[in-house]
């Protein structure tokens, strides 16, 4: 079911499939039937549309939000975070298919999954109402790199991806969020309300399945998750923090501060 989903190129189809299997999952589940979590081997990079056309991220032009273009490209940009989500929590569980977890593990990033899959097709809709869609506008090229720099390490994976890129979203949304009450659009303050809401749960399974290895591999978290994004991501992090948010994700201060661009205070 993952690989099929990676191996799609069309956003809508994409993420139908990816909704229609998570519905498949969550049945056998409740029909507690026996499901077995196999192995697949998943492409390196997910199958793309043609469009949008993907740039270096110096590259992407700048949006202005105090505009209805610059709502477009703000909309269209959250459109193609969500669709690299949804290819990332699949890729997430093919790609460590070897890694014994329990099945509640399957569960999180299959529901991760399907959400972010909603996600697209509500950013979608609102683009659409605006008279434009998703691959109207560039959008950034860098979006796959953190899976490709934690191939081959599942905590590095939770890591960076969750504990990192999607707790940037908890900081960055509520401003989103105005941009669009300011402007009086309620279906994309809906729309972003959801997202951000959804967003923290997919940031806790990250900060919960991380803790997990560590207590099996006898690591210390803070230590170990400060070594594997210093390893594997190659920007600093960026305040200001969310730290409500972000603590009820399970991310206390202690884990991102020492990240930063600068300290605390």
């Amino acid at each position: 079911m993952a690989v099929e989903v990676l191996t799609c190129a069309d956003g809508r189809a994409k993420t139908a499939l990816a909704r229609a299997h998570a519905a498949t999952w969550f049945a056998a589940r409740a029909a507690q039937a026996p499901l077995p979590r196999g192995q697949a081997n998943p492409p390196d990079r997910p199958a793309r549309p043609a469009r949008p056309e993907l740039l270096a991220p110096r590259d992407v032009p700048r949006r202005r939000p105090g505009t209805q273009a610059g709502r477009i490209a703000l909309l269209h940009a959250v459109a193609h975070i969500e669709l690299n989500a949804v290819d990332l929590h699949w890729d997430l569980l093919a790609r460590f298919g070897h890694v014994p977890m329990p099945p509640g593990f399957c569960d999180d990033w299959v529901k991760a999954a399907d959400e972010e899959a909603k996600h697209f097709n509500l950013m979608c809709d609102c683009l659409e109402a605006m008279g434009s869609h998703y691959g109207a506008l560039p959008a950034h090229a860098g979006m796959w790199r953190a899976a490709e720099d934690t191939a081959g390490d599942l905590m590095a994976r939770l890591a960076v991806v969750p504990m990192v890129l999607e707790a940037r979203g908890l900081d960055v949304t509520p401003q989103m969020i105005d941009v669009f009450r300011k402007a009086g659009d309620a279906a994309a303050v809906a729309a972003l309300e959801t997202i951000y809401a959804e967003e923290v749960g997919h940031v806790a399974y990250g900060s919960k399945w991380f803790h997990f290895l560590c207590g099996r591999h006898e690591l210390d978290p803070k230590d170990t998750f400060h070594g594997l994004v210093q390893r594997h991501f190659h920007s600093s992090l960026k305040p200001p923090f969310n730290e409500e948010k972000r603590a009820e994700a399970g991310l206390p201060p202690d884990f991102y501060w020492p990240l930063a661009d600068s300290p605390a205070g």
